[in-house]
């Protein structure tokens, strides 16, 4: 991204984030080619354009094959949350991770892992499962408590084979043994763990029987909060959709917030809810998944609906699992500290009134709450 580009970017960015906490997210491909100096000049930018009173929070997400000292010096400087892509133990990490001429790279992810935690960078693993990983979740999770983890993203691997095919690639993971590995899981970490390790999808579960809306895009009931702006401005309504038909502009020549607020992306957003086939509309655990991410809502139901999850019977299998547990949690929670469930679960334009019925916009009333 040249530096006109970027400073561009930054600047429309804060502008159009009306909240306390003003977040960017740096993808790549690997964000940490460009150079330690290249995030330095993003920090700068930043802070030039800054408003008082808001914060600015980083998050990067990275393979950690070039963390050193003096990028963990720097991240932890700046507050920088950190991704860092770790599948598991060395031969199940190296097994699809590769560096130049197929070197192995987890010893090098490893070492950049305990370097961010020597510098108290919070660290978030990403760990991708795979049609070989996923008939492993004790030797799996087992291995990220040893390491130390603190948060832990378990993300299936779904790749079609083509555009319009509904059959997916070897190494996708099966729903329903994706569905027995999250149970698996879940079970060994309700006995000790709650509270230590943060499980992303076991929290977004605990989020619904606590009577919060989902924070993960993919169990919300409409989408489109993780648009994309690639190298040369043009913006995306979502990273799992970066083309042709999802291309909305370019922010050299429309403002972000016009883009974030335009009729294609809100469109894009409700889309999700619309669609959704009647099976799952029916489904007691709907509102715990509410049809899964759209990218991997290309099956057909037993009734011949379209739009069903590949992952539909795993995300059943463990939702169902794990509620009863977790509306015991919330049961035996005073009704004092229980929280409120009158918001509303629907998008609305910051510029439009607010559905609270204060007469204020929405970006003014309860965006900001």
């Amino acid at each position: 991204m040249s530096s006109e580009v970027l400073e561009s970017y930054i600047r429309q960015h804060i502008e159009a984030s009306p909240t306390e906490f003003i977040r960017f997210a740096w993808h790549g491909g690997e964000p940490t080619l460009l150079g330690l100096e290249f995030f330095r000049h993003i920090v700068a930018l930043q802070r030039k354009y800054q408003p008082r009173g808001q914060r600015i929070l980083n998050g990067i997400q990275t393979n950690g094959t070039l963390l050193d000292e003096k990028w963990c010096r720097f991240l932890a400087d700046e507050n920088f949350t950190v991704g860092l892509s770790l599948d598991g133990p060395e031969d199940i990490h190296d097994f699809h991770r590769h560096g130049k001429r197929g070197r192995q790279t987890y010893r090098r992810v490893l070492q950049g892992f305990d370097l961010l935690q020597i510098h108290g960078v919070q660290t978030h693993i990403l760990c991708v499962i795979t049609a070989q990983s996923v008939r492993q979740p004790e030797r799996l999770y087992r291995f990220f408590k040893r390491i130390g983890a603190e948060y832990l993203c378990l993300l299936p691997l779904v790749t079609k084979q083509s555009q319009s095919a509904t059959a997916v690639s070897p190494d996708s993971v099966p729903a329903k043994e994706y569905g027995r590995f999250l149970c698996t899981i879940f079970d060994e970490w309700k006995l000790g763990d709650i509270g230590q390790i943060k499980v992303e999808i076991f929290e977004e579960a605990a989020r619904t029987a606590f009577g919060l809306e989902p924070t993960l895009c993919i169990f919300r009931p409409i989408c489109g909060d993780v648009p994309v702006i690639e190298h040369n401005g043009d913006f995306y309504s979502c990273d799992h959709f970066v083309d042709f038909e999802h291309r909305l502009g370019n922010i050299r020549g429309t403002h972000l917030g016009e883009l974030l607020e335009s009729q294609a992306q809100w469109a894009f957003g409700n889309a999700k809810r619309e669609i959704l086939p009647h099976c799952c509309r029916i489904c007691p655990v709907c509102s715990m998944c509410n049809g899964g991410c759209p990218k991997d809502r290309f099956i057909f139901s037993s009734q011949g609906e379209p739009s069903l999850n590949y992952l539909c019977a795993g995300y059943k299998q463990f939702f169902t699992h794990c509620k009863p547990f977790l509306d015991s949690l919330a049961f035996l929670q005073p009704k004092h500290l229980q929280p409120q469930t009158d918001r509303v679960d629907y998008k609305v334009a910051r510029n439009k009134p607010c559905p609270c019925g204060s007469g204020r916009n929405y970006k003014k009333c309860c965006l900001i709450k």
